[in-house]
């Protein structure tokens, strides 16, 4: 399976969250504007080799501005109905 095509998925009380490290770059965005500083550098690698992020799901309110600020639509966020 190439890189590209994996995913890193996350269930919390408040919604899942998915992060593709074959789009992630790495360049924090997505951590920089967490209202809820709930993102954290992971041990997965990105496209190009350097770090992905991963959501403490228990401080996650799946409000999606991570999803929504990062340049590569690496990270998709589903709230729970």
């Amino acid at each position: 399976m190439s890189v590209a095509l994996k995913t890193f998925s996350h269930k919390g009380e408040k919604g899942y969250w998915t992060v593709f490290p074959g789009l992630c770059k790495g360049c924090g965005l997505c951590v920089e504007k967490c209202p809820k500083d709930c993102l954290k550098w992971s041990d997965q690698l990105g496209v190009y080799g350097t770090p992905t992020i991963e959501p403490e799901m228990d401080k996650c309110i799946a409000c999606g501005i991570c999803a929504n600020v990062c340049p590569d639509c690496a990270i998709t966020v589903e709230k729970n109905k």
